[in-house]
């Protein structure tokens, strides 16, 4: 059977505006409506960034559904739905489905650390339950736990699981990924800094922390990569460096929520065990975003 469509490009991991606690849909659809004009290729709804560990089920939902509205088709719209139980994610896999999702990242299952059989096993039910597009998510150092390259390729069989949102930071694990099955998968960076660097080696996209404050910098870093202006694309990742470091200096997304509250565009409030970023990061982060020319 033939693969799906591919999802490529510069898509954002948007946050989840609160304001006294709650999701602040109103703030929400005008972050969706900013990133389209800016140029991004895809909305990614409630994954890590859109803090879905601290969002109930019901709120999880709303925020995809929201997010679906808000986009109106413009640009796909990825629903984060993984879980550490195979139940669970097979719950929010058939709500984002019917939510109106266009995909699904499916991060590995974190905390319980399941082996390479198990793994396999977990991303072959949700796959069999859905008729979605599915990305698979490694983010070892979030989960402790490792989508190996072997089973990847294994799970690159199934026709509806079409790419890999790849957060090991290792670019050798990553060309080995590009090497095995990017003529079958879409290899995509979950790692802002090592977004170019991955590009050079065959990844097709970025799903992106920055793009939240710097969309149409990501986008155009992309852009250029597709059109083969390599000098340009290089020259947006050097000019992003800073700010993706200070993005993730304390504990993501406080640094981005603050960063979009002095743009203006939503609170800096984060579910605890969460906390608002430090003083002392929001002066810097001010200082970067006037550098950029964003304020």
């Amino acid at each position: 059977m033939a693969k799906l469509p591919a999802i490529e490009g510069c898509l954002t991991a948007l946050v989840t505006p609160f304001r006294d606690g709650k999701i602040d849909f109103d703030a929400l659809a005008k972050l969706v409506d900013w990133q389209i004009e800016q140029g991004v290729d895809g909305i990614v709804a409630v994954g890590t960034t859109g803090e879905s560990a601290t969002l109930d089920v019901d709120e999880h939902v709303a925020v995809i559904t929201a997010i679906v509205k808000a986009v109106r088709g413009r640009v796909p719209v990825v629903a984060g739905a993984g879980g550490n139980a195979t139940t669970e994610a097979l719950e929010l896999t058939h709500a984002s489905e019917q939510a109106g999702a266009d995909a699904l990242l499916h991060v590995t299952p974190y905390y319980n650390r399941p082996g390479q059989e198990g793994l396999f096993r977990h991303f072959e039910a949700i796959a069999k339950s859905t008729k979605l597009p599915i990305i698979l998510y490694n983010v070892p150092s979030r989960t402790a736990c490792d989508l190996l390259t072997d089973t990847v390729v294994r799970l690159a069989e199934l026709p509806n699981v079409i790419g890999i949102k790849d957060a090991t930071g290792n670019l050798v694990r990553a060309s080995e990924l590009v090497a095995k099955v990017g003529d079958r998968l879409t290899i995509l960076s979950g790692d802002d800094g090592t977004s170019f660097p991955l590009y050079a080696v065959g990844a097709r996209g970025v799903i992106s922390v920055v793009s939240n404050i710097a969309p149409r910098a990501m986008s155009d870093m992309w852009d250029a990569v597709k059109a083969g202006d390599w000098e340009r694309a290089k020259q947006r990742h050097f000019e992003l460096r800073v700010l993706s470091q200070m993005l993730f200096a304390e504990p993501s997304p406080a640094p981005t929520k603050a960063a979009l509250a002095i743009l203006g565009r939503c609170s800096t409030d984060v579910r605890l065990p969460l906390t608002e970023a430090s003083a002392g990061l929001r002066d810097q982060l001010r200082a970067e975003l006037r550098t950029q020319g964003m304020l």
